[in-house]
């Protein structure tokens, strides 16, 4: 009986240690969580406290890619809204869309002015009856940013059509975009910067208030100097003779309806030579050949891309090559693509599976630059046929 009455005891003594041990452990435990709370509310403290850092720069491709096309305009206001397409120009890149993705830089021509009102110039008048001066309205500016455009000239013969005021509004609508732009005296270049690379733009034309496409030592000028500021330079220009009988690089100075166009071999060569990585002609409503010179290509002409009704679609006049180009982070070709679209006078842009657009540059390449040094096959594809003449192996060692 006591030895029971000793059990009993001692089994009451160990339960009340074990009961104390648990009590002091989960007060340690409290403490333990405690001191944690606080260390973590300090340090929130002294986060919230502490400005924040730089933003992360972004990082840089190893191979860009700039997509181009050639003459945008969608429809002009002038005189009536007869000329203007009946969707307010929302789905006339619904096509070619899905092409500009996953491209660092997307450019055309602007070939007219963003204005909601106001008179042609009155140099221009004599054109009242024909629907050659182009007034978008500013709202179509939003379908050139939806599509994914980046950059444009305004160097062609249509930005003054409508004088100062067509010129300052179009500068303005695009501004409030973002969307980059050069070609005017009063806006010659641009910088901008995309995925951590710089890219330097300029553009040239024959044509008044744009920088000059015949002052070869003054386009070599800007060109050199923009250079300095930038990665990656593209240059525009608008020149040649235009309308089918133009589909080829005369390699001489052309003249159309009593104007100097420019020598745009000659043009092209001197700008590459001043500081150039890429060449996008425009001007001839016709594609022209190709050309890679210094490791650098040239596409002489991208003929039309989206020009609703007013310009010409009829033959080679509605065939719209979209041009993919891949270069290094010095410029560089690596190599291209041509997609091929075509206009349609009712329909607006539609694909090509016949890639005639492809074809008909590779056929003018091969004729204007026999013994060139690009390769355009059947799927249009673009690679330069000797890589080692132009340094390439070495640009990506």
């Amino acid at each position: 009986m006591r030895g029971f009455f000793f059990a009993g005891k001692f089994g009451i003594l160990v339960l009340a240690a074990t009961t104390m041990a648990l009590l002091l452990q989960a007060c340690n435990n409290n403490k333990q969580a405690h001191k944690q709370s606080l260390v973590k509310q300090k340090t929130a403290v002294v986060a919230a406290a502490k400005p924040p850092g730089p933003a992360p720069i972004p990082a840089r491709h190893d191979t860009l890619c700039i997509a181009a096309v050639g003459d945008i305009m969608l429809g002009t206001s002038y005189p009536d809204s007869s000329m203007l397409p009946p969707d307010s120009a929302v789905n006339s890149f619904n096509a070619v869309k899905p092409d500009l993705n996953n491209s660092d830089v997307i450019f055309g021509n602007l070939e007219g002015t963003l204005l909601d009102q106001g008179d042609p110039a009155h140099y221009k008048l004599h054109q009242k009856s024909k629907a050659f001066l182009f007034r978008m309205p500013t709202k179509y500016a939003g379908v050139l940013k939806n599509a994914g455009f980046n950059v444009l000239s305004l160097a062609n013969n249509h930005i003054a059509d409508f004088d100062i005021k067509g010129r300052l509004s179009t500068m303005k609508t695009l501004d409030s975009l973002g969307i980059n732009y050069a070609g005017l005296l009063d806006k010659p270049t641009a910088v901008f910067e995309q995925n951590g690379v710089k890219y330097g733009f300029c553009s040239f034309a024959p044509n008044a208030t744009t920088v000059p496409l015949l002052d070869l030592k003054g386009a070599a000028r800007i060109i050199s100097e923009l250079k300095q500021r930038c990665d990656v330079l593209i240059v525009s220009y608008h020149g040649g003779g235009e309308g089918v009988n133009y589909e080829h690089v005369p390699f001489q100075m052309e003249s159309f309806i009593g104007e100097k166009r420019g020598d745009v071999h000659v043009f092209a060569h001197n700008a590459i030579d001043a500081g150039a990585d890429l060449i996008f002609g425009n001007g001839p409503h016709v594609n022209r050949a190709m050309e890679i010179y210094n490791g650098r290509l040239i596409a002489y002409s991208l003929g039309n891309f989206c020009t609703y009704r007013c310009v010409s679609v009829a033959g080679v006049c509605g065939l719209a090559p979209l041009l993919k180009v891949y270069v290094n982070k010095k410029g560089q070709f690596l190599h291209g693509r041509l997609i091929s679209f075509r206009q349609d006078h009712n329909l607006g842009l539609l694909r090509d599976t016949l890639n005639r657009a492809a074809m008909r540059i590779r056929t003018l390449t091969q004729t204007d630059f026999p013994a060139g040094n690009l390769a355009i096959d059947d799927d249009g594809e673009i690679t330069a046929t000797l890589p080692d003449s132009l340094g390439l192996a070495k640009a990506q060692q």
